[in-house]
């Protein structure tokens, strides 16, 4: 009824109809009727004489009756009590599982890696239960499934373009040449991000996949001249790189100057969403300032090393073949 919903108090109020569980016995001709309630106390009622009972009756015993003691009405507060507590409003699911989400926010100068790592460490030290099973949603989620994939992502872009690289030089050592300019600028997007306070994050991961396909022009640029000068004009190592050096240095810096200021407007600017915008032009700015710097200078090297490893290694197979026994006639 509504006025029971009001107040808890109510309950007091409720009396309920107590059960019957009645039980014969006869001694010394009384019957006895036991009857236990809900709550577990019991009421007998003695039925008259079996000798007057025979007497009414054309010989045959009638059951006694059950009195007003039995099935009385007892309160609901004798056998129950009720308590205040918190319980939830609603039980969310999810997978058809109850689910409790607990937010977080980020505190200053605080990176969402370290958060993911901190809350890791203390679900360890609490010692959940087993069936109590923890995941991350949203951001942190997806932050997640892009570091996973991240190292995948990068080293099938690296085998993608030694194979082209192979391809289109026929050779095994030059495209290492060419990926050797990679790790410089790799080391110059961290130390920007570092240098700025920025975290690396998703987007800043995007602009070092990016910066492989800039970087790598500049060595494309000077190893394809090289080649060139050496299959043609017969120069050796030494030469044809130097030569290289010198005439496309004007094409190089053209190149990574006019992609590096296209990235300082993402670097400094500021509005809405540059929080976003920033990683991606810190790593991309600061990974061709170090890369430009350092290329000129490592290319040249590992360029006459691996073309006098190959010359070694081709030299040993040709002489190889020519002291090899001529076969009988």
């Amino acid at each position: 009824m509504p006025d029971f919903q009001n107040n808890p108090a109510k309950l007091n109020d409720i009396y309920v109809r107590s059960a019957l569980a009645p039980v014969t016995s006869t001694t010394t001709g009384t019957q006895v009727i036991t009857a236990t309630t809900a709550s577990g106390n019991s009421a007998a009622a003695a039925s008259p004489k079996a000798s007057s009972s025979a007497s009414s009756g054309s010989g045959s015993s009638t059951p006694p009756a059950v009195t007003a003691v039995n099935g009385s009405a007892v309160p609901l507060s004798t056998f129950t009590h009720f308590e205040s507590s918190s319980a939830p409003l609603a039980v969310n699911h999810q997978g058809q599982f109850p689910v409790v989400t607990i937010s977080f926010n980020l505190a200053p100068n605080a990176s969402l890696g370290d958060a993911t790592k901190a809350i890791d460490r203390i679900q360890q030290e609490i010692g959940m239960p087993i069936s109590i099973q923890a995941a991350f949603q949203g951001t942190a989620a997806s932050f997640q499934a892009s570091l996973s994939n991240e190292p995948i992502l990068i080293l099938a872009a690296l085998v993608t373009v030694y194979i082209v690289l192979g391809v289109l030089y026929e050779s095994y050592i030059h495209p290492i040449t060419i990926l050797s300019t990679l790790p410089s600028a790799g080391v110059g997007a961290i130390l920007a991000l570092l240098v700025c306070g920025s975290e690396l994050s998703v987007v800043a991961l995007i602009g070092i996949i990016l910066l492989i396909g800039i970087v790598k022009k500049n060595g494309i640029m000077m190893i394809d001249f090289a080649l060139e000068a050496e299959r043609v004009e017969g120069k050796t190592a030494e030469d044809a790189i130097y030569q290289a050096c010198l005439l496309r240095f004007r094409p190089i810096m053209m190149t990574t100057m006019a992609a590096l200021l296209g990235g300082l407007p993402l670097a400094l600017g500021s509005g809405i969403g540059s929080e976003l915008r920033r990683p991606l032009g810190i790593s991309m700015v600061g990974g061709l300032i170090v890369s430009q710097v350092l290329t000129l200078y490592t290319t040249p090297v590992i360029y006459i090393f691996f073309d006098h490893l190959a010359q070694r290694f081709s030299g040993r197979h040709a002489s190889g073949r020519s002291t090899a026994p001529a076969p009988a006639d």
